[in-house]
């Protein structure tokens, strides 16, 4: 008994010949020095699938092409509906019912004939300057209330800054009519006829036309003046628009027009019964709205190094198109 335990204690130690065979490990392969390399298979025809691939893509490009021209082109229809519908809303709320604030155009009263002759006859504070410093002998300027010309003034000044702003617009070859009438009938009856010209812009451009490309542009002689003095006309309107607003709160110091509390209590009452001055509200508010956006679409007239700042400053009544009218590149000018 002794003995096999011996004797399996012996054979199940490990001797130092076993454990040196153990470590000993196996050869590595040989390395192979002709592998046998794939074979291209011409059966998938890889040009075809890039060709393929690329040609789907292209498909894929032009079809988002065609949906961003769709929705750019829904997006116009919606908004000239808009335009034409603001259109008839202006001309049959301020001309023609007699709900608004004063008279119709169809019941207008001499009351409101004599006033709007002689606003026009203060046109830019011209009279009243003259008379101011003396000149009393060439014709006396009328004397009015200075909250009523100052408004009418301010309207009048910001309309005449819009005059380069339109001979310079990239869309103004869609309208087909003489943009010198435009204009000249805007002075006169504002947005009456803006808002007409603002939906006839957004008809579909002509082919082959880059919109953001500057256009050699066959000005008639108003809009060569118009634009080659865009910085005069820019300056001419925001000093008027400024002077309307010192002359309505300060003006006429020496009349009996009260301070400036009574003077705004004055605008209140006259923007509620006066037809003329009730438009005149509409016509800043719809100028709010028209400045930066034709601003917007023509930012490259403007000088590279300006486009940035006006991009921002469009936004701000009358000097955000000051601002453009000074930055006119040469170019659109010449």
């Amino acid at each position: 008994m002794g003995t096999l335990l011996i004797s399996s204690t012996l054979t199940l130690t490990p001797t130092p010949t076993n454990l040196r065979r153990s470590l000993v490990t196996s050869p590595p392969p040989p390395p192979v020095l002709f592998a046998r390399k794939p074979l291209v298979s011409f059966k998938s025809k890889p040009w075809v699938s890039t060709t393929t691939s690329f040609a789907s893509r292209r498909r894929s490009s032009s079809r988002d092409d065609d949906d961003d021209d769709d929705d750019d082109a829904w997006r116009r229809k919606v908004l000239q509906f808009l335009l034409w519908a603001a259109e008839g809303v202006y001309i049959i709320w301020l001309f023609l019912l007699p709900y608004a604030p004063g008279d119709p155009v169809w019941a207008i009263s001499p009351d409101t004939i004599n006033s709007l002759i002689a606003l026009s006859l203060n046109f830019f504070f011209i009279l009243p300057l003259i008379n101011s410093v003396g000149i009393n002998n060439v014709i006396h300027a009328p004397v009015l209330h200075p909250m009523s010309e100052g408004l009418f003034n301010f309207v009048i000044g910001w309309t005449f800054m819009f005059a380069p702003l339109l001979f310079t617009d990239r869309n103004r070859d869609r309208y087909k009519g003489s943009l010198d009438v435009l204009w000249g009938f805007q002075m006169f009856l504002t947005n009456t006829f803006l808002i007409p010209y603002m939906a006839i812009r957004l008809n579909n451009k002509p082919p082959h036309t880059d919109e953001n490309k500057k256009y050699k542009y066959k000005y008639s002689q108003l809009g060569c003046v118009m634009v080659n003095g865009a910085p005069v006309v820019g300056l001419i309107g925001g000093a008027v628009c400024v002077i309307s607003i010192v002359w309505g709160l300060f003006g006429r110091s020496d009349g009996n027009f009260g301070g400036v509390a009574d003077r705004w209590d004055f605008l209140v009452t006259y923007l509620g019964s006066e037809r003329l001055a009730y438009a005149f509200i509409w016509d800043i508010c719809l100028y709010i709205l028209f400045q930066p956006w034709l601003i917007g679409d023509n930012l490259h007239n403007i000088t590279t190094n300006q486009r940035e700042l006006i991009n921002y400053l469009r936004f701000v009544p009358v000097l955000g198109l000051l601002a453009y009218l000074l930055s006119l590149d040469d170019d659109v000018s010449s």
